[in-house]
């Protein structure tokens, strides 16, 4: 199975495994969404719809502000990104899929991935969920990030 730092590295790979995703989903395959799943693939960033946008625009220069947001929508909903939402109706989307926490700054609003991993037993101290079967997880620490300042 490809994982994402093989896909990044190869973009053969990140064609072969979008074209997968997009014809099991009844999706069509294009460049414009190729062009957005490699950027995602090829930075840890987080970005939102817009630093998406400025970024692949440099490659596709007729590329639309509307098309990176139904492609970023179309990558999560073939499970090729994820959308990390937030209560102020922001998002960000990350092209790691797996489940991993990530720190957020409260300031500028970076996103970065945290090292790790919580193992089913650090789930399971949570408690009992009845009637509920857990499948994953989203785990967010929130902060301020170093260059924002942790003096507070």
């Amino acid at each position: 199975m490809l994982t994402r730092s093989t896909v990044a590295e190869s973009s053969a790979g990140a064609e072969h495994m979008l074209r997968e995703a997009l014809e099991a989903n009844g999706q069509r395959f294009t460049e414009q969404r190729s062009a957005v799943y490699r950027y995602l693939l090829g930075t840890d960033a987080h970005p939102t719809a817009d630093d998406v946008f400025t970024s692949v625009r440099g490659q596709l220069p007729d590329i639309s502000l509307a098309t990176v947001y139904k492609s970023l929508e179309t990558l999560v909903g073939c499970g090729l990104a994820v959308k990390l939402t937030y209560g102020d109706g922001s998002a960000r989307y990350d092209g790691r899929t797996d489940p991993h926490p990530h720190a957020r700054c409260l300031d500028c609003g970076a996103v970065i991935d945290v090292p790790g991993r919580l193992d089913g037993a650090a789930l399971a101290c949570l408690g009992p969920l009845p009637g509920f079967a857990v499948e994953s997880y989203r785990l967010e620490l929130v902060g301020h990030c170093e260059n924002c300042g942790t003096d507070r």
